[in-house]
């Protein structure tokens, strides 16, 4: 069915997946933008990590009680619980560190397999049951994916991807649950939370630890303006705005699905790496992504079902 835009729900969950990934995908450069490296330290990893969420949060607060938004159920408040250990801490504190130890485009690449792994956590929370084309080609774009990170690390994996495969369980794994709290197969938690609402009351609920967090690790030495610029971005797209689109697309397109837009993200994230960080990218890079491109346009056409329960 269409709606008044002309486009399917799926469609437009679709769209609105991929303008979530094109704001996380400067996540990584401005991440690394605004802590800098270990050998030239700008802001503390720390601080970085749980402060974006902690602005993000104080946002969040006076964006729920603008609209009136209803008080969460006590099942919600699990699943919230659930979704803020992966977004809130996993994913941002395990990015903070390893990107001290690894530039941008290398980081981009290791999270790249954040795609298959929440297509594997959402098909067992969710109960969906993808065809085996679908697996497939999601399994392809990961081999990809893969396959590039081993050939740019020169058949070796660096200790800083052992951290970067944690935040994408963390990521994923948020995601999933994030996704389960606006669906409206949900409904026996109580009434379905819009998407804007579930990140905000992710963050709003996180705030008890964020804020002490952020206020114990406020740096102490000067920084480049440069480093705030990307903490301001992490905060207010990479950890607010960006979910609005994010989880509203996984509820309207399926979590399976839309996931897999996350594909082009590393590709993303290494072309504004180039003009932000000054780091390289060559032709076979370029190739890669356009297979991965690929792959994310064949599984976008491929059913997706339900499984009874």
């Amino acid at each position: 069915m269409k709606t008044a835009s002309g486009l399917s729900p799926a469609t437009r969950g679709w769209l609105l997946g991929a303008l979530g990934v094109g704001i996380f995908a400067l996540s990584i450069p401005m991440t690394r933008l605004a802590s800098g490296s270990a050998a030239d330290p700008q802001l503390p990893a720390l601080f970085v990590a749980i402060g974006r969420a902690a602005l993000a949060g104080l946002l969040a607060a006076g964006w729920l009680l603008l609209t009136g938004a209803p008080r969460p159920s006590a099942a919600q408040w699990r699943l919230l619980a659930l979704t803020a250990a992966g977004v809130v801490f996993g994913w941002p504190l395990f990015l903070g560190f390893a990107v001290l130890h690894v530039d941008a485009v290398h980081a981009s690449v290791v999270t790249g397999v954040l795609p298959i792994a929440t297509a594997a956590i959402g098909a067992l929370l969710l109960h969906q049951r993808p065809s085996r084309a679908f697996w497939i080609c999601a399994l392809l774009g990961a081999v990809l994916v893969l396959g590039f990170a081993w050939w740019k690390g020169g058949a070796a994996l660096q200790p800083a991807d052992g951290l970067l495969l944690a935040a994408v369980v963390c990521a994923s794994y948020g995601y999933v649950q994030g996704a389960r709290l606006s669906s409206t197969a949900s409904s026996a938690l109580g009434t379905p939370l819009s998407p804007e609402q579930v990140i905000c009351w992710v963050l709003v609920l996180s705030l008890p630890l964020t804020l002490p967090i952020t206020l114990m690790a406020w740096p102490t030495a000067p920084v480049r303006a440069s480093a705030w610029g990307g903490f301001l971005y992490v905060s207010l797209f990479s950890m607010w705005l960006g979910f609005f689109a994010w989880y509203r697309g996984l509820a309207l397109g399926g979590t399976l699905r839309v996931s897999q837009v996350q594909l082009l993200q590393p590709f993303l994230s290494m072309w504004f790496a180039v003009p932000l960080l000054g780091e390289s990218l060559d032709a076979a890079t370029v190739l890669f992504s356009l297979a991965v491109m690929a792959t994310v346009f064949v599984s976008k056409r491929l059913p997706v079902q339900g499984v009874a329960r």
